[in-house]
């Protein structure tokens, strides 16, 4: 498929993702028929439904809508990698000769004949795609921005001001990265990740070189300093090519000078805690500088960004109670919230909930999860959230306990989680996971404010 000029509808299997509710949202807005299936409904497809998306949530060929099945010269069906092979309505429309591609090639299009901003990273690709659409927004580009998060500015997951330039965020998972062909490329961070994809980090590292390779002669390539890729460096108190430097807190954020190759920009303000964060909104500056943005307007874009749901997000904040929701489901990610737990509370008992995700990961890198969650004062796991796996014999929340040295560490079920955290008295709870943990996350505050 060449070009998406012929396709006036579209049918998401999977809809409910957050990369294709994104292309779901642009096509919509677009003008086409946009309708999708998904397994469960959940806020994400509510709110599709309510922008005149129709969602099914019943694999049943009957419900595929009439607009899609009566117009098979003008319609595409966008599948993602986790829809199983047995899918009924993905089958019959196949069979049938309909035009079906996975969303990474959806996207690929999309992309190919724009000026093209790409952020890729085991670590911090949402977060910093974000910043970035929101720095390009604020400061007038005519951007479009399919951000893999939902921005607590816009509360979407999708920026339109423009196709004059196309922000995206870069997945490795499946490989989906390698259908972009950016002008201009990040790369945050290369750690192991996808094993049960890549089958080890070398395999992993290599199609992270195919993806640099793709940035043309005349682009550029940013890398956060100490990754084996050439590039311009991103650092932190270096001597990178863009470097914070000066860094202090003052009332919860960041203040911080960016020296760039040809100037300081003096005493630049965010608002999201933790280095990791820190590395994310100077890798974004460092892509808008390059693409053109004005300098004089960065900072107070920078400073106007609220962040995204689900990344070191305050559901909670008052100085006795503090609850903080993050998608963290790395044992990298995981040291990094507690890194900037510990540096914004750095007095105070930290209790960590979290959900392991996969059965695979868990199993893949068990001793280092194990490490991570052993630096919190308390340990809650939660059971292992499969999403696309069978359980793996062996491998369980219980056997990863084993390996935490924490002596404050338990293993319990979502019925009894709210009584639990509140018997600890935590002055900080950390609730982390990419499962379904982020709706225990929302009974957890209801409850801890009722009781307040």
């Amino acid at each position: 498929m060449k070009d998406l000029n012929h396709i006036k509808h579209f049918y998401f299997i999977g809809i409910g993702g957050i990369g294709m509710s994104a292309l779901a949202r642009y096509f919509k807005a677009k003008g086409n028929y946009v309708a999708g299936y998904d397994r469960t409904s959940t806020d994400l497809t509510k709110k599709l439904e309510n922008e005149n998306i129709p969602v099914n949530y019943e694999d049943n060929v009957e419900f595929i809508p009439q607009p899609i099945l009566e117009n098979p010269d003008s319609s595409l069906i966008v599948y993602t990698p986790a829809v199983p092979k047995d899918h009924k309505q993905f089958g019959v429309l196949k069979q049938q000769n309909f035009e079906v591609i996975k969303r990474a090639q959806l996207l690929g299009l999309v992309t190919d004949q724009k000026y093209c901003l790409a952020v890729a990273g085991t670590h911090g690709k949402t977060t910093t795609t974000a910043i970035l659409g929101h720095l390009l927004k604020e400061t007038g580009a005519k951007v479009t921005a399919f951000l893999g998060g939902i921005s607590e500015d816009i509360q979407s997951n999708l920026i339109m001001q423009g196709d004059e330039v196309i922000v995206v965020e870069a997945d490795e998972f499946d490989r989906s990265f390698l259908n972009l062909s950016p002008n201009i490329a990040a790369i945050t961070s290369m750690d192991a990740d996808h094993l049960d994809i890549y089958g080890d980090k070398s395999e992993l590292e290599k199609s992270f070189r195919e993806f640099a390779a793709k940035v043309p002669e005349e682009g550029a390539l940013f890398v956060k300093n100490g990754l084996s890729i050439d590039g311009t460096r991103i650092g932190i108190n270096d001597e990178s090519d863009f470097s914070a430097q000066h860094i202090r807190i003052e009332e919860g954020h960041y203040i911080f000078d960016l020296k760039t190759p040809s100037e300081t920009i003096k005493d630049l303000k965010f608002n999201l805690p933790g280095k990791h964060n820190l590395l994310n909104a100077i890798t974004a500056l460092a892509m808008a500088i390059e693409y053109g943005s004005p300098t004089d307007g960065l900072a107070r874009a920078l400073y106007s960004f609220k962040g995204v749901k689900r990344r070191f997000s305050y559901k909670i904040k008052t100085d006795n109670l503090v609850l903080i929701d993050d998608y963290a489901h790395h044992p990298t990610e995981i040291s990094a919230v507690h890194q900037a737990v510990r540096e914004m509370y750095p007095n105070k008992k930290v209790l960590a909930v979290f959900q392991p995700h996969l059965f695979s990961r868990t199993r893949d890198f068990a001793e280092d999860f194990a490490s991570s969650l052993s630096d919190f004062d308390k340990v809650f796991l939660l059971d292992i959230y499969p999403a696309r796996e069978l359980p793996i014999e062996g491998i369980s929340s219980a056997w990863l306990l084993d390996k935490i040295s924490n002596p404050g560490k338990l293993l319990i079920q979502k019925k009894e989680l709210i009584e639990r955290i509140k018997s600890e008295e935590a002055e900080v709870v950390v609730m982390m996971g990419a499962g379904d943990i982020g709706e225990e996350v929302e009974k957890v505050k209801k409850a801890l404010l009722h009781e307040a």
